[in-house]
């Protein structure tokens, strides 16, 4: 039995405690939240707050060698290109040894959960032997209509060599941009029957501009490959990909679809998402939407509509660091009026919830193994992480 206290507990399932303490059992499991009352020879008491393990809601872990690789500031076009370029600049033990070093320190540094992002195996034994719950997507492309079958199957194929590693994972559409309507609709159709789908959308307003009216930067890329691209709707990104998954499946469509960066959402959007999914998450990536965009998704609409926001870190291609202390304090300087309290609900409950892992992690709560996060150096009168704020993992 531990009992583990600090100045602030952050409970996730209730208001923060001041001199709060956590007690678990000997499995890990939470007993009892609570106050201090006073002085316990048996209490260890650590200067910081004490939140539930994080859950990362968006990684691409095997690009982790592509750290310091890419320019930025580039737009989705130019990271296109860049990731066509370098993607395979290193080789298979090297990309594998660096995707061990992110997911080892993702853990130490409190990180509990990870939906994460395959286009291969590579990062499977690591999933397998990590005491870090994962969901792998397994991302399919295809720009081209004829190759949607080819491309199915090997995904499919993917999913069975996840199966033997006894990970979860299943197929997900990677985006409107990089697949073929058929393509778009039948991964996302394989992936539902997981009860899971990820998708990237909205992170760039050339991905608006490519579905709305088939102009902008995304949309000359594509053509100056010689690739296809999607029907011109004159309508938002999100609303084309829900409509790709009602060409199958009566609305409300069911299952957790995670949405990823957001950036480029709208009010029309979301009334949309909110009248034909049943169960949407919000993914935002804001250090990553920096680093290639220069932009932020516009979170006080999200939160005024009551989304289920979830917080991740994406790639070392497009990020310089995974590390969800960072993703928060970016988040404090940029939208300094959201409460700690309210953040701290998107890295860990509500990324727990998009898993269908809330009922073991992402809150202290008797009964649940979320594991236990120090954070230490935080600008205590605002109650903000800050750039000398680190995290920890203390069970």
């Amino acid at each position: 039995m531990r009992k583990i206290a600090a100045n602030y507990v952050f409970p996730i399932a209730g208001a923060p405690i001041r001199n709060g303490y956590v007690k678990f059992n000997d499995n890990n499991e939470v007993v009892e939240v609570g106050q201090l009352a006073g002085e316990c020879e048996d209490t260890e008491f650590y200067s910081g707050i004490l939140c539930p393990g994080f859950t990362n809601a968006h990684n691409h872990v095997e690009l982790s060698h592509l750290e310091g690789a890419f320019e930025q500031a580039t737009g989705m076009s130019g990271f296109i290109n860049q990731i066509n370029a370098l993607r395979n600049t290193v080789d298979e033990q090297g990309r594998i040894k660096a995707l061990e070093f992110q997911m080892e320190k993702m853990y130490r540094e409190g990180v509990s959960a990870m939906a994460d992002i395959s286009n291969c195996s590579e990062s499977f034994p690591c999933k397998a032997k990590s005491p870090m719950y994962t969901r792998t997507f397994l991302e399919l492309f295809g720009s081209e209509p004829k190759d949607a079958e080819d491309v199915l199957e090997s995904g499919k194929r993917l999913a069975e060599t996840a199966k033997e590693y006894g990970i979860d994972a299943a197929i997900t559409p990677h985006s409107c941009y990089t697949m073929s309507p058929q393509l778009l609709a039948m991964a996302a159709q394989e992936g539902l029957g997981s009860g899971y789908l990820s998708y990237h959308s909205q992170e760039s307003q050339e991905e608006e501009d490519l579905i709305m009216s088939g102009t902008g930067a995304l949309a000359e890329n594509y053509r100056g490959r010689g690739l296809s691209t999607p029907p011109v709707t004159g309508k938002p990104a999100l609303v084309y990909f829900i409509d790709r998954l009602l060409s199958f499946s009566q609305s409300p469509v069911k299952g957790n679809i995670l949405l990823v960066h957001n950036v480029a959402i709208n009010q029309e959007s979301i009334d949309y998402a909110k009248k034909h999914l049943e169960t949407p998450f919000f993914a935002i990536c804001p250090l990553s939407n920096l680093f290639i965009h220069r932009a932020l998704p516009p979170l006080d609409l999200m939160r005024e509509n009551g989304l289920q926001i979830c917080l991740g870190t994406d790639s070392l291609s497009s990020n310089t660091i995974l590390s969800i202390a960072k993703e928060i304090v970016c988040l404090h300087k940029n939208f300094p009026h959201i409460k700690l309290e309210e953040i701290l609900q998107w890295a860990c409950l509500n990324g727990a919830r998009m898993l269908g892992k809330d009922d073991v992690l992402g809150s202290f709560e008797p009964g649940k193994k979320p594991g236990a996060v120090l954070v230490e150096n935080l600008d205590w009168e605002n109650m903000k992480f800050t750039d000398d704020t680190v995290t920890r993992r203390i069970i």
